[in-house]
């Protein structure tokens, strides 16, 4: 028996499931984030303006936003190994023609691709994950949980600007080539497959008005704010993306078999769950995207300067993976997510105070408690809101969070940025980011009214 055969059965599937998903989960995470410090290169070294380069962002995000409609039943229809391995393959090649890229076009079109495989990569990794860990392990994973979803997207910046300053943008895509193609190698041989099946046809019409409804939204959200709301592009993309959506809705509620089975929300734990995870991202990425540009405006800094200001949070995420496996058992759902989400509105409101983006120590600490408590908050509301869905709704249930959950960030972002570019200004002025930051602390300050509606204690397992 050759030595491959022998290492093989030592890992176990559920060790495989968390190694797989989380690198994959890390790579998808980052990219959301990683490229914005480098933009601006980007576009010198193609020779085009910023605008133009601007759709390397607004390619990726409008592709994930067209993927996540079919995740849940391609998972459920082909099997979660096979949607899920075969996503990051596409990903992981993706990468490397970003990174080849010879000019924007290429890399435009590459991005999208990559936006297509994370739009599937997400929900159906998450379903791999919960189906592995019964609802009573849940709580340990949240050390895992909190590496891609609120992690990742903070280590963003930094990195990008470093990478950018010190090597080239190209490295910002080729890093994932080598985690990918090992993360693949590992989950084909050690993952288990899960087919759960499907009771009916393929929803062709939920399809047809679900796809195009989010990625006109997520376009409109994505060029709104900088091209200006009346300009025609936008301006019917929003209309006809608001239209579809509730087109969408209307069918999904009257079809027997819809592709997003829309009932779930009127469970009350994961409709909650489902609400605090749009206003939560919100407030997130809202603050991670305006924070850095006050940053700027007050100091003067550099981008990767900027970028690195956001960092600390990133280590207040890790304290709050291991309070969150302390206390969730101890205090339930409702007493830690509520109490956290006010306390993450006082802080994203503190960041606005005048004079504390002057104050690098101040940025800093506030930051670190940005991570410690809205991170509490994130992985309590992820863990408790599927405690009731059964395994046989977890991937339809996964792929309907990550939609609302992603439209949400898309909404934080918009929301800034259209106040931003209301006030006609740029970095001589911190006023205007001041706001900005003011409305991502309302966000989530919203978010502890909806937490009233967690349950006081974890529950069993579902029957």
């Amino acid at each position: 028996m050759s030595g491959g055969l022998l290492v093989t059965p030592r890992i176990r599937p559920r060790v495989a499931v968390v190694l797989v998903y989380t690198a994959a989960m890390c790579m998808n995470g980052l990219d959301s984030t990683i490229v914005n410090p480098a933009l601006f290169t980007i576009a010198g070294d193609f020779g085009r303006p910023v605008s133009a380069a601007n759709t390397v962002e607004t390619a990726f995000l409008v592709a994930l936003a067209l993927a996540l409609p079919v995740a849940g039943w391609l998972g459920d229809r082909l099997g979660t190994k096979r949607v899920f391995l075969g996503s990051l393959a596409v990903f992981t090649a993706a990468s490397a023609v970003c990174g080849l890229a010879p000019d924007l076009t290429t890399l435009v079109v590459a991005r999208a691709a990559q936006g297509l495989a994370g739009g599937l990569l997400t929900p159906v990794g998450m379903t791999l994950l919960f189906r592995a860990f019964p609802p009573e392990e849940r709580v340990k994973l949240s050390k895992v949980l909190i590496v891609p979803t609120a992690l990742m997207p903070a280590l963003g910046p930094p990195l990008g600007g470093f990478l950018t300053e010190h090597l080239s943008w190209r490295w910002l895509f080729f890093v994932n080539v080598p985690v990918g193609a090992a993360a693949v190698l590992l989950g084909a041989v050690a993952l288990r497959e899960h087919v759960e099946g499907t009771r009916g046809p393929f929803d062709r019409v939920g399809f047809l008005l679900a796809t195009p409804a989010l990625g006109l939204l997520t376009y409109a959200l994505g060029f709104g704010p900088s091209q200006g709301w009346s300009r025609p592009s936008v301006a019917v993309s929003a209309v006809l993306g608001a239209a579809l959506l509730v087109a969408t809705v209307v069918h999904q509620l009257r079809v027997q078999e819809p592709l997003l089975r829309l009932r779930l929300l009127a469970d009350r734990v994961y409709g909650a769950a489902s609400a605090l995870a749009l206003v939560s991202a919100a407030g997130l990425m809202g603050v991670l995207f305006v924070f850095p540009l006050l940053y700027q405006a007050a100091l003067g800094a550099s981008a990767l300067d900027a970028g690195l200001s956001v960092f600390p949070e990133a280590l207040g995420l890790m304290l709050a993976s291991q309070a969150v496996d302390r206390l969730l058992p101890r205090l339930g759902p409702r007493r830690l997510a509520a109490p956290a989400l006010l306390l993450a509105a006082g802080v994203f409101a503190a960041l606005a105070a005048p004079g504390v983006a002057e104050n690098a120590w101040a940025v800093r600490g506030l930051m670190f408690a940005v991570g410690l408590v809205l991170g509490t908050a994130v992985l309590t509301i992820q863990i408790a809101g599927f405690e009731g869905i059964a395994p046989a709704d977890m991937g339809q249930a996964m792929g309907l969070f990550q939609i609302v959950r992603t439209l949400g960030g898309a909404v934080g972002i918009a929301a800034c940025a259209a106040l931003i570019g209301g006030h006609g200004v740029g970095f001589s002025d911190a006023g205007p980011y001041r706001v900005a930051v003011l409305l991502t602390a309302v966000f989530v300050g919203v978010g502890a009214g909806l937490a009233v509606r967690l349950p006081r204690v974890i529950a069993g397992p579902p029957v």
